[in-house]
């Protein structure tokens, strides 16, 4: 698994005491800022990188514990979670909460919940590739913060968006990929699970897999080779 540092390198940062020392832009996301937690939160208060600033309520960076060793990502902030400020509220919300129930988990203890894009798109429409990118570098910055173990993709947005690819969730699912060294599960997202049920069972399989890929790694497990 690629270290703190290196992540960080990736994204032409540098040494990591570099967060300590220059503050990020509080509006639009820099190619290489040196985000810390703070000054994160308030970038992704802040930012109007894209359209979807004017439109939405507040940004939503992502909830859990910062030290976690499972990161769940979704897809965008639905119109409960623009309201609230939280990723994952609602009935989506809590068919999550008793998906990580099953293998064991809860939404603030060893688990943070983030999206790939921050702000929610009128409608509930797809994001857009401008988009995306507005929020990789916040992304980046928060795998690099929290540095997981195991990432846990939820839709097929999500999944598509990390692993650059145009395969149906269909196909992503069932198999570990990997997201800058880090193994990765994709699943379907629980707002699909709400509308078609009969597929909560392939979800469970997933979770299973998540499950057992992350008990098969060692604290000191390097890069995933795939």
């Amino acid at each position: 698994m690629l270290s703190r540092d290196d992540v960080f390198t990736e994204l032409g940062i540098g040494p990591v005491w570099r967060l300590r020392e220059t503050p990020a832009s509080p509006h639009t996301p820099d190619a290489s800022p040196p985000y810390t937690w703070d000054t994160l939160t308030d970038a992704v208060a802040h930012c109007t990188a894209c359209k979807l600033s004017a439109t939405r309520t507040r940004g939503v960076l992502g909830v859990g514990d910062r030290n976690a060793d499972w990161l769940i990502i979704g897809e965008a902030p639905g119109v409960e979670e623009d309201t609230q400020g939280e990723p994952f509220v609602g009935p989506a919300g809590k068919l999550l909460d008793a998906m990580l129930a099953s293998i064991g988990l809860t939404r603030r203890d060893n688990v943070y919940i983030t999206n790939v894009v921050k702000s929610h798109p009128p409608g509930n429409r797809d994001p857009e590739p401008d988009e995306v990118a507005a929020c990789r570098p916040y992304l980046l910055a928060q795998i690099a913060l929290i540095q997981p173990r195991l990432i846990l993709a939820l839709g097929r947005f999500a999944a598509q968006s990390l692993l650059d690819t145009h395969e149906a969730i269909g196909s992503l699912r069932g198999r570990v990929h990997a997201f800058q060294g880090v193994p990765l599960v994709a699943s379907y997202h629980p707002a699909y699970l709400l509308r078609k049920p009969t597929d909560k069972a392939r979800a469970w399989e997933d979770l299973c897999l998540a499950r057992r890929t992350f008990n098969s790694l060692t604290p000191d497990s390097g890069p995933l080779s795939l």
